[in-house]
């Protein structure tokens, strides 16, 4: 079939189902008001409200090795072909994504590997930001966790324990990757020690850190991705947000991709105040 067929095809298509869709929408109505509702509530029926906690992420998007972490290439245009359509090529770890374990180990889960069971979980949100505004390395301690769980209680099983270090607000700055001359980077992260707590008292799954590294920008033997990773547990990196959610009692919906094999990739997040 030519290529002029092939357009004119899919206009046809696109106006024909137009009706179809409106007819359709008007039945599943009908039936989400009936049957479908006789079932268990859904989570989202007991939170107020929904937090976007990803970055609109482009070629300009800070990333670690400083190159840009995707490109993006127009391979059909509606004014001419009649739909757009975009090519990308993504570094995994670009934007607000995931680190699977399989990103520091040999052999771990790859990012389509993650129980979907670990990916909506209980939001823990250990609150820096202070002291990340006078020391740009500061990371979260022990002793952060113990006084989150003494002004909240336990940390749930299977939670993301995300660190607000405030550096969210710094994304399209030099100054959220924050090189130093010798081209050291300096921004909070996670301490090892940390990562040692939560794994061995607490059943969280996950971290979550609003900088481009799960450890402080200083590391240079990445010693929480190598002692959270393996482990089975997976990381955030990048996150939003998280000045606009409780520090405790949201759930967190992780979008997190599914293609075979992967170390980690960008991911559509969202928390449920």
């Amino acid at each position: 079939m030519c290529n002029l067929c092939v357009v004119e095809s899919v206009k046809e298509r696109m106006l024909s189902r137009r009706d179809l869709f409106r007819a359709g929408a008007a039945a599943g109505a009908v039936a989400a008001t009936g049957g479908m509702l006789k079932g268990t509530p859904a989570m989202a029926a007991g939170h107020g409200g929904v937090v976007d906690m990803t970055h609109v992420y482009g070629p300009d998007f800070p990333t670690y090795f400083g190159e840009p972490g995707i490109a993006i290439d127009q391979g059909a245009s509606f004014a001419e072909s009649g739909f757009n359509l975009f090519n990308l090529a993504i570094n995994e770890h670009t934007g607000t994504h995931i680190d699977a374990p399989l990103h520091f180990s040999a052999d771990g889960q790859a990012v389509d590997e993650i129980p979907v069971g670990n990916l909506v979980c209980p939001l823990a949100v250990i609150d820096i930001a202070a002291r990340a505004a006078e020391d740009a390395d500061a990371q979260v301690t022990p002793d952060d966790l113990r006084a989150w769980i003494a002004a909240n209680g336990e940390i749930p099983d299977r939670a993301c324990v995300a660190m607000h270090s405030g550096w969210a607000a710094k994304v399209g700055t030099d100054g959220f990757r924050n090189a130093d001359a010798d081209g050291a980077m300096h921004f909070p992260g996670f301490h090892i020690e940390a990562a040692q707590m939560l794994m061995e008292e607490t059943g969280a799954t996950s971290i979550a850190v609003d900088t481009l590294s799960l450890d402080h920008g200083p590391s240079a033997d990445f010693a929480t991705h190598y002692a959270w990773l393996p482990s089975g547990r997976y990381g955030i990196e990048n996150i939003a947000g998280l000045d606009q959610v409780p520090a405790a009692g949201a759930t967190l919906v992780v979008g997190a991709p599914t293609h075979r094999g992967g170390s980690g990739g960008p991911a559509r997040i969202f928390a449920m105040v």
